[in-house]
């Protein structure tokens, strides 16, 4: 267990490796990495329990993480190096020919971690209603967890999915929602906007709570009660966590032209120069 400002510590590392490996191959999607930093940094440390040195593709008596909006990979990668599931120097051939830690995450490379290949928006939430009703029928008292953009709930099979889950009482299973409010054509309500967005996963039959993404008691205090609401009520919860993308970098945040922009070398000497070094480049 880490305090909050370990949290922190951990969460800036992971910034700068975000920034560092997206620059360094001139590709990848650092707006939304940014924003999740520090909800993944609290959840790899503080509230998931896992083995990251026995790593199984079915996650048998441990909690399972999928990450459906893949393309926030680096983020994702980051926080799996740092909580040991595989060397943190390894971060330095991220996309690049022949490496494990491609754009999006996928299964071929056998990385730890990582049970599906995600990023085709929409899929997320329906591996991890898979993932919970196997933990159900073999007795496994663990929680499924999976974190979806904002935009990806424009995708129908996410509504399908919803239906479902709480038709069939999946109980084990918690949803987080990045609500950053953009996404790669523009801010989310002008695109497809999502309205009432608790309203609607609550007509769906979900228990649904709010967080802010960026304060990591709030993450761990929102994930114990959504536990705690789920098997109480018989139901999956819905976290509607507020987070900015870009977080971190001044010029980047709450601008959608970061999701999936790479830094200039102006730029980048600039956001490693917001980002203070605390644990160790890669």
């Amino acid at each position: 267990m880490l305090s909050t400002e370990n949290i922190y510590k951990l969460s800036t590392q992971m910034r700068r490796d975000i920034i560092r490996m997206i620059h360094a191959v001139q590709s990848g999607h650092p707006g939304g990495s940014l924003g999740c930093a520090d909800f993944l940094a609290t959840m790899y440390s503080n509230v998931l329990n896992y083995n990251p040195k026995n790593f199984s593709m079915s996650g048998k008596d441990e909690d399972v993480f999928f990450l459906s909006n893949g393309h926030i990979s680096a983020a994702w990668y980051s926080i799996l190096a740092r909580s040991g599931f595989f060397p943190v120097s390894e971060l330095g051939t991220f996309r690049k020919l022949g490496s494990r830690l491609q754009g999006h995450p996928t299964t071929a490379e056998n990385l730890p971690g990582i049970r599906i290949a995600s990023g085709s928006l929409g899929q997320g939430l329906s591996a991890a209603i898979g993932c919970a009703i196997g933990k159900k029928l073999s007795n496994d008292k663990h929680f499924v967890f999976t974190l979806l953009g904002d935009g990806e709930l424009q995708e129908g099979q996410v509504w399908e999915a919803a239906l479902f889950a709480n038709a069939k009482n999946i109980d084990n299973l918690i949803a987080v929602v990045d609500y950053n409010g953009k996404q790669i054509d523009g801010p989310v309500d002008e695109v497809i906007t999502l309205g009432d967005l608790a309203a609607k996963w609550k007509s769906f039959g979900w228990n649904v709570f709010e967080m802010d993404g960026h304060n990591p008691q709030e993450i761990e205090d929102t994930i114990q009660k959504a536990k705690a609401e789920s098997k109480a009520k018989n139901k999956p919860s819905l976290i509607i966590m507020k987070t900015i993308m870009g977080k971190g970098v001044s010029f980047m945040e709450n601008n959608h032209k970061w999701h999936g922009s790479p830094t200039n070398e102006e730029q980048f000497k600039i956001a490693l120069s917001e980002l203070k070094e605390t644990l160790g480049d890669y």
